[in-house]
């Protein structure tokens, strides 16, 4: 072909594509993705990919750290899970107390906190463990109450110790209480440790008397005026049409039961007092009690709220501080090397203190802690973490719970009453759902008090204005797990939360 300017013009052959363009271009791929040419991500992508990979590389690096401060303290302690053990002997065993948290729903968590941080290395140095934990505040102070109690009335001869279905070697009770002793307690978190510290001082101190907490609140309310049925008004002249006092409750005679709260329950004198009751040499507390395990205090924070998130974010990335603070607690307690508990200042030096305080201070009142540390004083600083809400308004919420459950209750009364009676007929919805009976009624409401009021004793126990309970009888029999002193010289390099 030819241009009017003598000049031909050709269209410009492609260069011939070979290698991995050849083989794609019949694939359907379009041509322009083949010729593309790589280049730098833009601004905004280098942002996210620089981010992306340093919380990724930081979560990689944390969790790499924690399986190697773990496996290192199981290397120490596996030797144990070796040892030949005698075909009549037990393994060592420890007791794992973990209480509920303050404004957690999920009551086992602290001990989830123990299986995931402590537990690994009990294991591998073959170390039993049993854990008793509480649903509600107040739980597990009671449970140790109860325990010493029954330990004391056996040891008296009150009761009788359990019998076993099969009498095993070394099952003894002077071989149980050796084992307890060369065991330990595991105590996880501040609030577990003011339920035991109240726990054992109540066993100690409370007289051997046993109670039934239902059979005694039954008591208190049988009188307080909730189920009494109203008084009809009389007429003018007193009495009915013919002529007869009306029946009312305060004009039956006293033989009969006012108010049926509990079967065969009259209203009338007192009962006299059994005749096997406790003598008072055997029913006072004991001057003093016998050795108990060592204690190992396991710190635990269990944060909740919308405040703590960034705190929350920060422990995700940092679990190797749990890791190493768990393992480190188990090791100890392998080891088995224990040191005098560190109690508080006496009585005397108390008030000495107190009368030494500079009344120009704010408070007034001494700071006993900067004195002479204790341990009672362990983990102080998370109760800082409580929610708010709950220390300010625990009490109030319970009332108000409980009065408006009152407020509801007569009307739940009479229409209970007027079924069982016949006064009217049940309505289509009371045929379909029928209400509470007043025997419901009854059982319902000693089952909200026996809630309501032990959330209130709880509560009372583990708030955080309040200190661990200290009985002086617990001075030089009490024991806490410490570092190994053999091992002061290798132990694992720690780094500490900024």
């Amino acid at each position: 072909m030819s241009s009017s300017g003598g000049d031909s013009v050709f269209p410009v052959p492609k260069p011939p594509q070979s290698g991995v363009k050849a083989a794609l271009q019949y694939t359907g791929i379009p041509p322009s993705w083949l010729d593309k040419r790589p280049s730098l991500p833009s601004r905004n992508w280098l942002i996210f990919l620089g981010v992306t990979s340093s919380v990724i590389g930081y979560y990689i690096y944390d969790r790499q750290q924690s399986k190697q401060i773990r496996q290192q303290y199981v290397d120490k302690v596996k030797h144990f899970a070796h040892v030949p053990l005698h075909s009549l002997d037990y393994p060592r065993k420890v007791t794992v107390y973990g209480s509920k948290w303050p404004g957690d729903e999920d009551h086992d968590r602290s001990m989830k906190y123990f299986r995931k941080y402590v537990k690994p290395i009990l294991v591998a140095a073959a170390v039993d463990y049993e854990m008793i934990g509480g649903k509600r505040h107040g739980d597990l102070a009671r449970r140790i109450a109860e325990e010493i109690r029954s330990q004391r009335r056996i040891a008296l001869g009150l009761d009788n110790p359990p019998q076993m279905p099969v009498i095993l070697p070394n099952s003894s009770p002077e071989d149980r209480r050796r084992r307890a002793l060369e065991g330990g307690i595991i105590i996880v978190g501040r609030p577990t440790l003011k339920e035991f510290m109240a726990g054992l001082k109540q066993g100690w101190s409370n007289s051997l008397d046993v109670v039934d907490r239902e059979e005694q609140l039954s008591k208190e309310l049988e009188n307080d005026g909730r189920f009494d049925e109203p008084e009809p008004e009389p007429s003018a002249d007193g009495s009915d049409v013919d002529g007869e006092p009306i029946p009312t409750a305060s004009r039956l005679p006293s033989s009969i039961p006012v108010s049926p709260f509990t079967p065969l329950q009259f209203r009338g004198p007192a009962p006299p007092p059994p005749s096997d009751q406790i003598p008072s040499s055997m029913n006072s507390p004991p001057t003093q009690i016998p050795p108990q395990p060592p204690i190992l205090f396991v710190p635990f924070l269990n944060l909740i709220g919308f405040t703590q998130i960034p705190r929350m974010i920060w422990d995700f990335f940092n679990e190797r501080h749990k890791v190493r603070a768990g393992a480190e607690g188990a090791y100890w307690l392998v080891m088995n090397q224990t040191r005098p508990f560190t109690a508080p200042p006496p009585e005397d030096l108390r008030q000495n203190a107190f009368a030494d305080a500079d009344p120009t201070t704010s408070s007034g009142q001494p700071d006993l802690s900067e004195i002479t540390p204790s341990d009672l004083d362990f983990d102080r600083g998370i109760e800082a973490y409580y929610k708010q809400s709950l220390i300010k308004l625990f009490a109030s919420d319970i009332e108000k719970v409980r009065a408006e459950y009152y407020s509801a209750l007569p009307a739940k009364l009479e229409t209970a009453r007027a079924l069982a009676r016949g006064a009217r007929e049940p309505t289509k919805e009371e045929r379909n759902y029928p209400p509470p009976t007043e025997v419901e009624l009854r059982a319902e409401r000693m089952k909200k008090e026996l809630r309501w009021r032990g959330d209130e004793q709880g509560w009372d126990i583990i708030k955080p204005e309040k200190d661990a309970e200290w009985d002086e009888r617990f001075r030089n029999v009490l024991k806490v797990f410490v570092a190994p002193s053999s091992d002061a010289d290798d132990t694992i390099e720690r780094s500490t939360p900024s």
